[in-house]
């Protein structure tokens, strides 16, 4: 695989560091600038390895998350021997070649047929229908945790994050995989692990999931409920074909985790966001009908996930007129096209009304864009609404208890996290 072209004013293109401290201390900006340079910028993780291209532009990234030409797993690239860039970086964090294939192999990672079947045999837990029906269920476990918020508080101050942001999406989608109850805390500690940049933490952490997984997969085995797991080994035994051994447990391991990940930072995001814009926290308070916008406008302005997993070009193409050669491998920064000035008026201004009105397409591309978007999308849509809707109602004076510049962030390339959301309830 050849050096990243020069773009198309014969310019060497810029080069970033994404573990840069600024950069990661203020996406929204350090993105925008780059957006600005260039339509491809190159990028590396800590500072090593053979670069990577950066997209940035809002029509780039929806070419790259859209076009077929681009794929997931390096291995789909014809004719290459292409390095995953993700396995040398887990190799570098300790993590062995047996666990690292459930990371590598997932559903998220596949292309082609292998994508259209892991997908299918999870979709239907995923469905409209499927997602309206957990309504009442959400909304159940939200006034519960909401109920106990308060005797969590020390001095009247309540961290959103541990004790509701976090609670709600892990307890919904544990409950449709089939995770029990009393397993979910430690799924919540694993889950902090895996993001943690320490090395030693993450294979300890992924090594555990994996041996549960295979301890659940035995007991659904002897007594088969209706959740989505029991349907998976069903799958599996009628039909090894459809679906093997490890893409089951990858199967249920992703689900989880993205699964409560990404919402709960969604939750916790878009909560220091109207708390800090008062005139759209007055707005939203005055009319509730205007939550479902508000919720697309927080995945746009502040969403969690700011980068996709890399692509990998299967032939020479051009992306924003700069040249990409076969195998060369592209991120698509989500952060820098939702605040893309040719996309949205006033991108930096938070804007509860700016999103089509509900059932329409959405603009922003927080839940990814074409063959890969996210497939709990509508599930991380309604617990968004369900939290945003009744913390609001059920605490009408709710303030931040710190600075906002106070804000503690968990350090994750590619992610906006709160560590902690301390509230005046």
């Amino acid at each position: 695989m050849g050096t990243p072209a020069a773009d198309d004013t014969g310019r060497d293109p810029v080069t970033v560091n994404l573990m840069d401290p600024g950069l990661m201390a203020d996406p929204f900006a350090g993105y925008g600038r780059l957006r600005e340079e260039a339509p491809l910028v190159r990028g590396t993780f800590f500072g090593r390895g053979t670069p990577m291209w950066l997209a940035t532009r809002y029509e780039d990234v929806k070419m790259v998350l859209g076009d077929h030409r681009f794929v997931n797993n390096p291995a789909s690239v014809p004719g290459l021997d292409v390095e995953n860039i993700r396995r040398r970086e887990l190799g570098a964090r300790g993590i062995p070649a047996d666990l690292a294939e459930y990371v590598l192999e997932s559903v998220l990672d596949a292309d082609g047929a292998d994508h259209i079947r892991l997908r299918r045999l999870v979709s239907r837990a995923f469905t409209a229908r499927r997602v309206s029906e957990l309504r009442p269920r959400v909304e159940q476990i939200t006034e519960e945790l909401l109920d106990r918020l308060a005797a969590t508080a020390e001095d009247g101050v309540a961290d959103l994050i541990e004790h509701f942001a976090y609670p709600l999406p892990i307890t919904v989608i544990c409950e449709l995989v089939g995770i029990p109850e009393e397993d979910r805390p430690r799924w919540r500690a694993w889950g902090k692990a895996l993001v943690t940049l320490e090395n030693g933490g993450m294979g300890d952490a992924l090594r555990e999931m994996v041996a549960h997984i295979h301890e659940l997969i035995d007991r659904r085995r002897a007594a088969p409920t209706g959740d989505l797991l029991t349907g998976l080994i069903r799958a599996h035994d009628e039909d090894g074909d459809r679906l093997s051994d490890t893409e089951m447990v990858t199967l249920v391991l992703t689900l989880v985790l993205a699964g409560h990940e990404t919402t709960a930072h969604l939750i916790g995001n878009g909560t220091a966001a109207l708390l800090t814009h008062p005139g759209q926290l007055a707005l939203l308070r005055s009319d509730p009908a205007l939550t479902p916008r508000a919720v697309h406008e927080l995945m746009r302005w502040c969403g969690p996930v700011q980068a996709t997993r890399m692509r990998y070009a299967t032939e020479d193409l051009t992306v924003g007129g700069m040249p990409v050669r076969k195998g060369e491998t592209v991120m698509a920064v989500l952060v820098g096209a939702n605040h893309d000035p040719r996309a949205f008026d006033d991108p930096e201004r938070l804007d509860i009304t700016r999103e089509p009105d509900a059932g329409r397409k959405e603009t922003h591309v927080g839940f990814g864009y074409g063959l890969h978007y996210c497939l709990g999308a509508a599930l991380a849509r309604q617990e968004g609404e369900v939290a945003f809707e009744a913390l609001l109602r059920r605490f009408p004076d709710l303030s931040l208890a710190v600075d906002p510049a106070d804000l503690e962030r968990q350090p994750m390339p590619g992610s906006w996290r709160l560590a902690r959301l301390p509230v005046k309830l």
